[in-house]
């Protein structure tokens, strides 16, 4: 297999092949800093990256062990390092014979232009590319796959054709991450995959109280390790054994556990406020947002005036009531009609009907002053809303803030940005959802306080600069130091030395700290083996992958029932989707069915959404994952 990319994610894609999946993996990376023009990403978090090598230099130096040993290519992997990506790049990395090309520059025109090389020279080979451009991806995608199709002359869907699931994967790192960047920042939520229109949600519960059996949900995806409910702890990982988080655990291991919380499938929910109106994805306001509250109360107040005169003059001069509503409309508008010759009792409605008119003057000009404000602030960016509480704070409106955003109002949270670029691609889709917005740079003194930081729920630091998520999480905490705090770090390892720093600093508040490719990594390696992988959950450090496919070829799958087919820490089946099949007797319903009988028999020709680790997905597509070396 082949990766080519310019950051984290490529090399730890090809980490995840290689060392999950046993693959031969040929990593195709550009030319060292010295010879070439760093990415543009690259150059944005350089300093991160920096201050990484220095803090595990001096590690080294106080441990006695001297400078940092050089780092070598592991075993199993070949890099190449080339200025851009050729036809000739792709002959020395053997496109022509790999089974599958992962294309994963930061960059989406780059990307295409060498999928498109790449599957003329091997019409064959699985793409899985990145792209943040959905809409764009989804015509790449039939394009390259028509195209396979034609060389291979295949006249159906190549993938179809050749039983593959698909020739063609075009996935997001953005998409992949911005669930979980958003689910953690919400308390009781967690875990959060949508893919296709598939909803895929999951919740930490805490520990259930003695002689208690934690409530499985829909299904118990897996148990939390031993520390997950200790604010000094580190995140649990697999090496931590029998106290890290056990994924996809049996019924005996869930009633066995004591004091430890459990990650289940249920529908989300969230308790805190909301902002006020609609989502705003109309062009014309809500009514309410038209005028003020006290604008609109005057305007109550003034159409009870009207219908106080208007019964007071049909109870005074017994005309019909149309009449005097009619003729007291008259007198407000001023219009000449005197009463002259009226009994008095006439003429004093007519005198107080010209006082209220006047009064309401100046209350309709300020309507229609207020209305033109409102629609002419429409498309600017708004101002949080005064005595907002309980928002979520997200810094970064760049290709993960806008998913973050995106998927926060979703889930219609209150949210409050913070951007410093005013040409940033992620403006757009605030104003459309009328999102406040706070343009400014977020190191500045004074731009949280304005985006309500201290009575904010939480805080989502995920621009571009490790250095500036950093900096405005450690000014946050100095603020309020029980904010809950999420940040998007480039570097796995440097995320983690963070994570255990701030949460031994503030045992008494939640911090989590993410790094997008540690994320996104599981789901292109899924699809590179040519699964389709519609997301990845995080459980502390390690990752639960959710794949649709079809049982057949599958023995592990095939002919058993729901139950003899779930193994235990590997994978489980989770929905059968019977969209493009028959019924059967012991399921009826049409789309995707959860709630699956333990006796239901699996066919081979069942497609089924399944939950798996990472190894497991592994044995299910027939490779067998190296051992890792004894340490």
């Amino acid at each position: 297999m082949v990766v080519c990319g310019d950051d984290a994610l490529a090399h730890r894609l090809a980490a995840e092949l290689r060392t999950v999946y046993g693959e031969q993996i040929t990593l195709v990376v550009p030319l060292s800093e010295a010879a070439s023009r760093p990415p543009v990403v690259g150059r944005a978090r350089a300093a991160s990256v920096a201050l990484r090598d220095r803090v595990n230099a001096a590690v080294a130096r106080a441990n006695g062990n001297g400078a940092p040993p050089v780092p070598e290519t592991p075993r199993g992997e070949r890099v190449l390092e080339v200025p851009e990506l050729t036809e000739a790049v792709f002959a020395e990395a053997g496109v022509e014979r790999a089974t599958a090309l992962a294309l994963v520059h930061d960059d989406d025109e780059t990307n295409i232009r060498a999928a498109l090389t790449a599957r003329r020279l091997n019409p064959r080979i699985r793409l899985v590319l990145r792209l943040y451009n959905r809409r764009l991806g989804q015509h790449i995608e039939e394009l390259l796959d028509q195209a396979a199709a034609l060389a291979t002359g295949d006249g159906t869907t190549y993938g179809a054709g050749l039983g593959l699931d698909a020739s063609t994967t075009v996935l997001s790192d953005a998409d992949t991450a911005a669930p979980a960047l958003a689910a953690t920042a919400l308390a009781g939520t967690s875990k959060v995959v949508q893919t296709d229109g598939l909803l895929l949600r999951a919740v930490e519960r805490p520990p259930p109280a003695p002689g208690e059996v934690a409530d499985p949900g829909l299904a118990t995806l897996a148990l939390l390790s031993a520390t997950s409910s200790d604010p000094a702890g580190a995140d649990g990982s697999e090496g931590m054994g029998e106290h890290g988080p056990r994924l996809l655990p049996d019924a005996a291991a869930v009633a066995s556990a004591t004091g430890r919380g459990t990650v289940v499938l249920e529908q989300v929910s969230y308790a805190g406020p909301q902002l006020p109106g609609g989502r705003g994805g109309g062009v014309v306001p809500a009514f309410s947002s038209l005028f003020s509250r006290r604008l609109r109360w005057s305007l109550a107040g003034m159409v009870a005036c009207v219908i106080a005169l208007a019964v007071s003059l049909w109870l005074v001069t017994g005309i019909h009531p149309v009449r005097a509503f009619y003729l007291t409309l008259l007198d407000l508008f001023a219009i000449d009609d005197p009463a002259i010759g009226a009994p008095l009792g006439r003429q004093i409605l007519q005198l107080l009907s010209g006082l209220v008119g006047l009064l309401m003057l100046p209350v309709l000009l300020a309507a229609v002053l207020e209305a033109l404000g409102t629609f002419r602030t429409a498309s600017a960016l708004r101002k949080p809303p005064r005595g907002l509480g309980g928002h979520v704070v997200l810094l970064g409106l760049g290709k993960i803030g806008t998913r973050v955003l995106t998927r926060l109002r979703e889930l219609n949270i209150p949210v409050v940005c913070v951007e410093a670029d005013p040409e940033a691609r992620g403006l757009a889709v605030a104003r459309r959802l009328r999102v406040p917005v706070i343009l400014g740079d977020v190191t500045q003194e004074g731009v949280l306080e304005s985006a309500k930081i201290h009575r904010a729920h939480a805080l989502l630091a995920v621009t571009s600069s490790d250095t500036t998520n950093l900096e405005a999480v450690l000014y946050a905490r100095s603020v309020r130091s029980d904010l809950r705090v999420v940040l998007r770090l480039y570097d796995d390892d440097f995320a983690t030395a963070v994570y255990r720093t701030l949460r031994a600093a503030h045992p008494g508040a939640l911090t989590r700290s993410r790094s997008v490719s540690h994320l996104a990594a599981p789901a292109f390696a899924g699809a590179m083996m040519g699964r389709q992988i519609l997301g990845a959950i995080p459980v502390e450090r390690r990752v639960l992958l959710f794949a649709a496919m079809t049982v057949g070829g599958h023995p592990q799958l095939e002919g058993k029932t729901v139950a003899e087919a779930f193994r235990a820490g590997s994978w489980r089946v989770l929905a059968l989707d019977t969209a493009n099949r028959e019924a059967s007797e012991d399921v009826r319903r049409s789309g995707l069915v959860w709630d699956l009988p333990d006796t239901y028999v699996l066919r081979g020709s069942d497609r089924v959404v399944l939950a798996a680790t990472r190894r497991g997905l592994a044995e299910l597509l027939g490779r067998r994952p190296r051992e890792r070396a004894a340490t």
